[in-house]
């Protein structure tokens, strides 16, 4: 693979597989201790009706309970971006960091979705940067794929390497670049980002920007050089 937009099916795939819940069932492989009480705090969740929610959790819900995908209340709670739903669970004593069976965490989903208050919060709880889910990727490459320059701060400030590369040596500037995302360009390089670091192909992100047609970012990456 060469640039960024020859990544594109393998970015397709796992924005799938992040966004997939919302349309399958309800997941029913759940804690032993009660089934019925966690299948039904998972549909809470989906619902985001937090009465539902403080029921379930007082007669004996599991705060950890997955459903066939493996997402908890706290996953769910991360993908839609509901926050008060994200802090109930947390103090309710979930898993920041348990994955789903795509090996997607909270902080991945919320990074996805550019749900900047909830990633605030799992940071905070001590969500991890570092996971990978089952397509090499971490959470700060979907935020700089997708623009989300709010939760691309907020990963940095959590100490992450701006110029740290993942797969194929694609570091975050290369992502936000190769997808013509100006804004998350820009607050890569104000915080340090390279221009001139190369994938494992040699491209730079400014060759990828040029490769995909993204006018606007190259011309960016152009001024730095």
């Amino acid at each position: 693979m060469t640039t960024i937009n020859s990544h594109t099916s393998l970015r397709r795939r796992a924005l799938v597989a992040l966004a997939i819940a919302s349309s399958l069932p309800a997941a029913l492989a759940q804690a032993p201790t009660n089934p019925n009480l966690n299948a039904q705090l998972l549909v809470g969740a989906r619902q985001g009706d937090m009465a539902q929610i403080e029921r379930l959790l007082a007669q004996g819900a599991a705060p950890n309970s997955r459903n066939r995908l493996g997402k908890t209340s706290l996953l769910i709670a991360s993908e839609k971006g509901n926050d008060a739903l994200a802090a109930r669970m947390i103090a309710a004593g979930a898993d920041v960091n348990q994955a789903s069976v795509e090996g997607v965490t909270p902080l991945m989903a919320a990074s996805y979705g550019g749900h900047a208050a909830v990633v605030k919060r799992l940071l905070a709880a001590g969500a991890k940067t570092d996971p990978l889910d089952r397509m090499n990727k971490p959470a700060i490459v979907y935020a700089a794929a997708l623009g989300h320059a709010a939760v691309l701060d907020l990963l940095l400030g959590s100490g992450i390497d701006v110029n740290a590369g993942y797969e194929h040596q694609l570091t975050p500037l290369m992502w936000a670049a190769g997808q013509g995302q100006t804004d998350a360009v820009t607050l890569l390089l104000a915080r340090g980002a390279r221009p001139e670091a190369r994938d494992d192909r040699g491209q730079t992100a400014l060759e990828m920007a040029r490769g995909a047609g993204h006018a606007a970012v190259a011309q960016l990456l152009a001024g730095v050089h």
